[in-house]
Order: structure tokens, then C-alpha cells, then sequence
């Protein structure tokens, strides 16, 4: 079967297992005081949305946008290691793209952890360059940035 993403909620219980697996493998490799987390119930907001890539029904994959203004944040992005390395993260990076450009945003930023290399390989791929420090982030070396300017496509 093939995988779909849609948007949904990150107070179901699956998702709430698949955030805390997330949660689990970032503290493997980041100090708690240099993860900057979100619960679901703060990915539940209003200012932002939730992707989920499913299998066969099962949460594989997840990944959200946070509005701050006229920028988006990539945040919570999480591929279960049964299913890394097949374009998953990949696809829901572009799903937070295109509905960052529908809602007229002008640029995409994220925090990465400097211990990620597929996720920077992931980012890269996706047109996003490495930066300083975004939104109020503190600059650390246990954080790597990124950024994407959203250009406006002719008509």
C-alpha cells in the first residue's frame, strides 16, 4: 500500500507515541536543555499544523509547520527508522512547502540538531542552505540552521 500524508491532529494517541519515540531518539543526541521540543498539545495550535505519513495505516513519519508570521518554521520532523531512507521526510518537507507557499509565506527556516546528518542530507536535498541562527533561537553548537527563501513563481 502506498503511504499518503495528510494533515491531522497531534493529539491522537498514535501520533502522541510516534512524538515521544521522537522526543527519545533526540535526547540519544542533543543535551534536554539544547531540544527544543513542542507537545502535541502545543503542535495543536492554531499556529501550527501537523503532517503524518501513514502505511497501511500506521503513523510512520511526521513533520509540522509553525507560522511566525510571514516565516515558517519546519519543526517535529520524525521518520521511524524502519522507514528512513525512502523519501519520507522528504515528502512531508515538501507537503510544509507548498502549504507555506499557499498561505503566502516568504521564507522556511528550521534548527537541526549538529548530530543529524540525514536530516541535514534531507534539508539539502529540499533546496534549503545552511545559516545562522533563526527566529530566537540561541546560537550553539549543538544546533545547525537552515533557511529557504519561498519565491513567488510567475503566473
Amino acid at each position: 500500500m502506498p503511504i499518503t500524508i495528510v494533515v491531522e491532529s497531534p493529539l491522537r494517541d498514535d501520533l502522541r507515541a510516534l512524538i515521544a519515540e521522537l522526543n527519545a531518539a533526540l535526547l540519544e543526541l542533543t543535551p534536554p536543555e539544547h531540544c527544543y521540543h513542542m507537545t502535541p498539545e502545543e503542535m495543536a495550535r492554531p499556529d501550527s499544523t501537523v503532517f503524518v505519513a501513514r502505511e497501511d495505516g500506521v503513523a510512520i513519519a511526521c513533520g509540522a509547520l509553525k507560522r511566525h508570521g510571514a516565516i515558517g518554521e519546519v519543526k517535529r520532523m520524525y521518520t521511524r527508522p524502519s522507514h528512513q531512507g525512502r523519501g519520507v521526510g522528504g515528502s512531508i518537507v515538501v507537503e510544509i512547502e507548498k502549504r507555506a507557499r499557499a498561505e503566502g509565506m516568504t521564507q522556511l527556516v528550521l534548527e537541526t540538531g549538529d548530530r543529524h546528518p540525514a536530516a541535514w542530507r534531507v534539508y539539502e536535498r529540499a533546496g534549503f542552505k545552511r545559516c545562522g541562527p533563526v527566529l530566537d533561537y540561541p546560537d550553539s553548537r549543538w544546533s545547525v540552521f537552515y533557511e529557504k527563501p519561498l519565491v513567488r513563481e510567475a503566473a
